[in-house]
């Protein structure tokens, strides 16, 4: 066993794991974040996608212990109170999932994808972006709507704030 100390979604975590553990399964198992999901196993899907110290990662591929003194955002802390974040309500506004499984990790990606690409990221850019997040039940259309939305909304909010 190993000793980690990282921050979850803005909240301290310190614990004892096996060093094989993998990040999807310490935050579903050890911390109850279970929308952080577990799709392929093989980092190929997305459904596991969180934020790790800013950037967006597959965590079926991280090892937990290598997330030490880290800062992790899943998609439960992405919500500020009862208050989705701009790219959750472009999501919900659009309609852009089906079942629902890769949601978490498409959302996740997409605010990467915004973070690092700008709020005037355009459909193709999205596209190429989201090729490693697998949705089974759509095509994609409202998906790239959404996150086009989610964009726009995550520019104004910036301003807002400023």
């Amino acid at each position: 066993m190993i000793k980690i100390s990282l921050t979850a979604n803005g909240r301290k975590v310190t614990a004892d794991i096996d060093p094989r553990t993998l990040l999807v399964d310490f935050l579903r198992t050890n911390l109850r974040l279970t929308g952080t999901h577990v799709g392929c196993d093989t980092s190929q899907c997305g459904a596991c996608t969180v934020h790790l110290n800013g950037r967006s990662v597959k965590a079926c591929a991280v090892l937990a212990a290598s997330c030490d003194g880290a800062e992790v955002v899943t998609i439960e802390g992405l919500a500020k109170g009862d208050k989705l974040h701009p790219m959750q309500e472009a999501f919900r506004e659009h309609h852009a999932l089906q079942c629902g499984f890769c949601t978490p990790g498409m959302i996740m990606a997409a605010v990467d994808i915004v973070n690092r690409k700008g709020a005037g990221v355009d459909e193709k850019t999205i596209r190429e972006e989201l090729e490693g997040n697998i949705c089974r039940c759509t095509g994609y259309h409202n998906i790239v709507r959404a996150v086009e939305t989610g964009a726009a909304a995550m520019a104004g909010a910036k301003i807002a704030a400023e």
